[in-house]
């Protein structure tokens, strides 16, 4: 993957981040796999959102910063991607990140339902 990566190519980049993540075929790196997630993000891929705002929630190779992954979630949730529609979901009900606000929350439940 890194050579496609390294070219730009997105999904290359999310998949670079995912191995790198979980250490599969190479040694885990959390700090590279967050650069390559917001890389790909960045261009777009829905699943590099989630990921890049699911290791801000929890501080994996990058400051945690609940706001930031909120934005990155909610990139991910506008595109369809039911995991990320459910996660805005619990963050707006429970402000982490984002206002408290329960109307929004039960519209994206309904969507990820």
């Amino acid at each position: 993957y890194r050579k496609a990566a390294e070219q730009g190519h997105a999904e290359a980049q999310y998949n670079l981040g995912a191995v790198l993540a979980k250490g599969q075929g190479v040694a885990k790196d959390e700090i590279q796999a967050a650069k390559w997630f917001r890389e790909a993000a960045e261009q777009g891929d829905y699943k590099a959102q989630y990921h890049l705002g699911a290791v801000l929630t929890r501080g994996q190779g990058v400051a945690k910063d609940q706001i930031q992954a909120a934005k990155w979630f909610r990139k991910a949730a506008e595109q369809g991607f039911v995991h990320a529609q459910y996660t805005l979901g619990v963050m707006l009900m429970n402000g982490h990140g984002v206002a408290k606000n329960e109307v929004e929350s039960a519209k994206w439940f309904r969507k990820a339902a």
